[in-house]
């Protein structure tokens, strides 16, 4: 959301050696589907075929649909779910959920599909080693819509959240009704009078509320936490997440029944280490195969939703948690830390001030790719980028495509194939694209980069003092003390540690100085977890040290960045950790320093 005036579109940016190349699909505005190479080269357009989005399958053909129903009597209702081989052929199509009939319009059948489906064989909609989804056969899930009353919820009509299983045939073979589980979904009196009142009401056919909003739905797929024998996370079972309500949840398939949740309240002891999500979307489970595989991924969008008590921002209690910027989660859903971020603080942004650049309060995607990185689409300002677990940007692209009534560059989701998956095309050339300085950018007939054409010195004027002073709102230090936790260092594996009295031991004592909210200090944190640097540790004296509650004592040992690793005798810091972080390593140096 801080776009400048005048700024490249296209591929802006592209490091062949560390992204992991492939095509990459995505939906433009007022435009149809569009498929770009790394360079940015637009290799195959498919015009005015909807995306809500698309999907492209092995071999080449691609999902999508036909229209949308008039928006005077639907909300983001699409006519159908079609599939069409790379010809244009449609070979493929469900429409058959619900016959509608609109005044003005003939009576049809419709899917009333919105926002997500996922075709058998793949749980996820996009690429993953041994994962392949079907072509030609196999069951689909679709999301989609329905309208009801239900006075628990509110007296008002209601636009309800349905997950439908179709055939290849087109029959509906299951169903599932967001409204049936409202019990379950743990809004409190304050959430449950806000809408009732208002349940986000829409202009479509006359009034309607959009209560929920599901925006995503997938299924778990085979994973590690299934396989140790939680039934919560069965393969069938299916992954959700509603933005209007802050609720992510996992259902079970055979009982329809909610086993899993996060939200709609952030402020429980087990959740304050998150922090609030917010109009979230696109919360999946890594599929197997892929670095963080059984993770739950979340892009935590801000912006504007939720139910509860009114405040300043919302007079209602409709829309009442705002925040003015985004975050990719990556969540381990059973101790539900946060195993990796990426935020304006991993964008080195300054905050709260720059926040918002990094920012899109609605519609938006990430997907985990085979190489560890994680291709981001910042969706309401149409920049897609790919990050690796180190959050350097090593590919970026700006949308070119400007919808004609909307005067924007969404991008609904992008989604990362494989050159393999379209043989009809040939390996596209891969040049890398460096990365502008905008400090020397000129647009022509601008001045060029350089010195004043003169230069006045004042006597007795003092040089300028770090910047970061200006940040008057809140400085760096404060909000870097504020941000999340990340993990939770076990006490039982490291003592924490307050005073320098502390370490004053006949053994040799291991200090781990780190921050629960250091993004790296939980990486070492899990290298320390690791069988063979455990049973290392246990024999050892290991305390820990908090570095954002103990500044002083961490200054007086010498620490200057986070995590830092010190063996200390009598007291005394006698060695520091390696940079380079690793299990052999790790062990190499406790084998000399910590005898």
């Amino acid at each position: 959301m801080g776009h400048p005036s005048v700024y490249p579109t296209g591929a802006t940016l592209y490091d062949p050696q560390r992204a992991w190349s492939g095509y990459t699909l995505f939906q433009a505005t007022e435009h149809g589907a569009v498929l770009v190479d790394m360079n940015g080269h637009v290799v195959r357009e498919w015009p005015e075929l909807h995306g809500f989005p698309n999907k492209i399958l092995p071999g080449g053909a691609i999902l999508g649909h036909s229209g949308e129903r008039d928006p005077r009597y639907g909300m983001q209702d699409m006519l159908d779910l079609i599939q069409v081989d790379w010809e244009g052929n449609v070979t493929w199509k469900f429409d058959r959920y619900e016959q509608v009939s609109d005044p003005g319009n003939e009576t049809r059948w419709m899917a009333r599909a919105h926002h997500d489906y996922q075709r058998a064989g793949n749980p996820v909609g996009y690429y993953a080693p041994g994962l392949e989804p079907q072509v030609e056969g196999g069951n689909t899930l679709i999301l989609a819509h329905t309208n009801l009353v239900n006075e628990a919820i509110s007296d008002k009509l209601l636009l309800d959240d349905t997950i439908i299983e179709v055939d290849w045939q087109g029959n509906v073979v299951w169903e599932w009704r967001c409204s049936d589980h409202f019990e379950e979904l743990g809004f409190d009196d304050a959430a449950r009078t806000a809408l009732y009142n208002n349940p986000n009401m829409r202009a479509s056919g006359g009034g309607m509320g959009d209560w929920m909003h599901i925006n995503s739905m997938s299924a778990l797929g085979p994973n590690k936490w299934y396989d140790a024998g939680d039934q919560r996370f069965h393969p069938d079972n299916i992954i959700w997440d509603a933005r209007e309500s802050n609720i992510i949840a996992i259902i079970d398939k055979q009982s329809g029944k909610i086993v899993w949740q996060l939200g709609p309240d952030y402020s429980k002891p087990e959740l304050k280490h998150i922090g609030w999500i917010i109009g979230q979307h696109h919360a999946h489970m890594i599929p197997q195969g892929l670095p963080g595989a059984g993770n739950i991924l979340i892009f935590d969008n801000g912006g504007w939703a939720g139910y509860g008590a009114p405040n300043p921002a919302s007079a209602d209690g409709v829309k009442n948690a705002w925040r003015d910027h985004s975050r990719i989660l990556e969540i381990n859903p059973i101790t539900l830390d946060i195993e990796w971020r990426y935020s304006p603080y991993e964008a080195d942004l300054p905050q709260p001030t720059d926040s918002y650049r990094f920012y899109s309060p609605y519609i938006s995607n990430m997907q985990r790719l085979e190489n560890g990185n994680t291709l981001i689409n910042e969706g309401s300002n149409g920049r897609i980028f790919e990050v690796t677990r180190d959050h350097e940007i090593v590919w970026e692209y700006i949308s070119p495509f400007w919808g004609k009534t909307l005067n924007n560059n969404m991008v609904y989701r992008a989604y990362r194939i494989p050159y393999g998956w379209i043989p009809q095309l040939a390996r596209p050339q891969e040049t890398p694209i460096a990365a502008v300085d905008v400090r020397t950018l000129r647009q022509p007939g601008a001045a060029a980069a350089g010195p004043a054409q003169s230069v006045v010195r004042v006597a007795g004027v003092q040089p300028y003092s770090k910047s970061a002073d200006a940040l008057c709102v809140a400085t760096d230090n404060d909000t870097l003390r504020r941000s999340p936790k990340l993990f939770r260092v076990a006490e039982s594996a490291f003592r924490p540690i307050a005073t320098a009295s502390e370490l004053e031991s006949e053994r040799p004592i291991l200090l781990f100085v780190g921050a629960e909210r250091c993004v790296h200090c939980r990486k070492l944190w899990q290298l320390l977890a690791h069988e063979k640097l455990s049973q290392r540790v246990a024999a050892l004296d290991s305390r820990y040290l908090d570095a954002d509650q103990h500044q002083e004592l961490a200054a007086a040992l010498g620490v200057r960045g986070l995590p830092t690793l010190l063996v200390l005798k009598q007291g005394q810091p006698t060695a520091r950790g390696p940079a380079q972080l690793s299990v052999e390593g790790l062990l190499t140096w406790l084998d000399e320093n910590a005898a």
